[in-house]
């Protein structure tokens, strides 16, 4: 829709407690909200993977996740494989699973085809031999090499789950799907990330091969209040080559209106998704606190999401960054339509070039 709502920073119930990074260590600031119960928080968080990876006909074509990986191959390609993503503020895991899942699948597939016409070129190269070859001679063809061979040879990229709260039973169990995915077990700040986390995970997984760090923000970034956003931004400019801002809403009456028809989903499918967990289920149809907070939240999170011209603005703002910091950086941004008729992702995405 047209009109915009101008932005209110509102107090979500599901909130993950940033605070301001000068009083992270301020918890008995009294005027600090009261913490929402964690283990209420772990039922949101898994009903808001759920509206990520699930798509639900005839109202989506394809699940928000899905969507959102086409923007980003399109954006990356084919320098999508210089990079390891880490996800801040994962939550329950929340698409980063389908990201890695369907990314890597990409590559395997691009890889499978290089294989072969590499191999066809080769037979036709043979053929041509032989018959410019009258002696009957045979003659000995070494297979060709290329500067992409290696990439090849391992096309997967790595993702990495974080959180300041960890949601390690979650993370253990999708981590068992994929050798490319990966979580930090303890508290990960997004405005002060420590500069060996990618070498955590090689310590913990010889494997994993370290590439240049390219930061996930997932339904997240409309969480930070301007100070710790600004923060957030400054330790990302300074230590990332790239970072992309997801967002399932924006600031509109549409999707106002998509958050309330969240409530009538959960209700009617959480039964099928979520059967064996009874808290879960306890929470959303005989105290219904899960779907209450999910369109809660929501409506707060359309009020809070952020366009291109207030994330640039508060870049600008960052103290301690060079001046000309733009420079070998280019944004782009835009939005994709993943719920009829009103729902769309908003997307805002930071590529260091040099």
């Amino acid at each position: 829709m047209v009109f915009q709502i101008p932005r209110i920073h509102f107090y979500e119930i599901d909130d993950q407690s940033w605070q301001d990074p000068q009083s992270h260590s301020n918890t008995n600031n009294p005027l600090t909200p009261p913490r929402f119960p964690s283990f209420l928080r772990e039922k949101v968080q898994a009903c808001l993977t759920l509206v990520w990876i699930k798509h639900f006909p005839p109202f989506q074509s394809s699940s928000p996740a899905a969507l959102i990986v086409k923007t980003l191959q399109s954006l990356l390609d084919p320098a999508i494989k210089e990079y390891t993503f880490v996800d801040f503020c994962s939550g329950a895991g929340g698409p980063t699973a389908d990201f890695e899942r369907e990314i890597n699948r990409a590559l395997e597939l691009e890889s499978i085809q290089k294989y072969h016409e590499r191999n066809k070129n080769q037979t036709s190269s043979t053929r041509r031999k032989d018959a410019n070859n009258p002696n009957g001679t045979l003659a000995t063809i070494s297979p060709s090499k290329n500067n992409d061979d290696d990439e090849d040879d391992n096309p997967s990229v790595d993702f990495i789950l974080t959180d300041i709260h960890p949601h390690i039973p979650s993370w253990r169990l999708a981590c068992t799907h994929s050798p490319h995915l990966h979580y930090v077990p303890h508290p990960i700040d997004a405005s002060a990330a420590p500069s060996n986390l990618l070498t955590q995970i090689q310590t913990s997984n010889p494997s994993f091969k370290p590439r240049k760090p390219f930061r996930l923000f997932s339904l997240a970034f409309h969480h930070f209040p301007d100070p710790l956003a600004r923060a957030v931004l400054k330790d990302t400019l300074l230590t990332s080559s790239g970072f992309a801002i997801f967002e399932l809403q924006s600031r509109d009456l549409g999707s106002l209106f998509t958050v309330l028809l969240l409530g009538p989903l959960l209700w009617g499918v959480s039964w099928f998704y979520f059967w064996g967990d009874w808290v879960h289920l306890f929470w959303t149809y005989v105290v219904p606190v899960v779907p209450g907070v999910v369109v809660l939240d929501g409506l707060v999170s359309c009020l809070r999401t952020r366009g291109r011209g207030e994330i640039l603005r508060l870049m600008d703002e960052v103290e301690g960054v060079k001046e000309d910091w733009r420079v070998g950086w280019r944004f782009e941004s835009g939005k994709v339509r993943h719920t009829w008729p009103f729902g769309e992702a908003t997307w805002f995405v930071g590529i260091k070039d040099r």
